[in-house]
């Protein structure tokens, strides 16, 4: 999901020249990504600059803040949705995956009661092992309680 959202960056005078936008531009990177802002979740990365406000003063500092609108992606899964994840780890307990910036703990009373531990193998599988869940494999998880939604295919 891409959003516009508004920033106030501070800066130093030091900072101030001929790349005082590029610095600014730079420092907002910095800042924001990777970031997660109860509101709007997890921001990935901002892809484009709206605009950069004129600087104010802060009386006693001498350092200016500059409010900055910006488009960035947003990752803010909700209750109910489907994601994609990326299986990490696997033990008898149940398995760790990556959702984007998430990590994501499946128990095994979640997982498909037809599908038990391999500790040899270090995966869940099913009896008939068309389906094993193992390290590295994609899978579609929803919410607590719902239908087994399987591997991504």
């Amino acid at each position: 999901l891409q959003i516009l959202l508004n920033r106030n960056l501070q800066l130093h005078p030091r900072h101030f020249g001929a790349n005082l936008r590029n610095t600014i531009i730079q420092k907002l990177h910095t800042e924001v990504e990777g970031t997660c802002s109860g509101r709007y979740g997890f921001i990935i990365m901002v892809t484009s600059i709206a605009t950069v406000g004129l600087g104010k003063i802060n009386d006693g500092t001498g350092m200016v803040t500059f409010p900055v609108a910006y488009r960035a992606i947003v990752f803010r899964p909700f209750k109910g949705e489907v994601v994609d994840a990326v299986v990490t780890q696997v033990n008898k307990m149940g398995f760790m995956a990556e959702v984007g910036p998430l990590q994501v703990f499946v128990s095994k009373h979640l997982i498909p009661t037809d599908m038990t531990f391999d500790p040899t193998e270090h995966c869940f599988a099913s009896e008939d092992e068309s389906v094993k869940i193992s390290k590295d494999d994609e899978f579609a998880i929803g919410s607590i309680k719902e239908d087994y939604l399987g591997l991504i295919s």
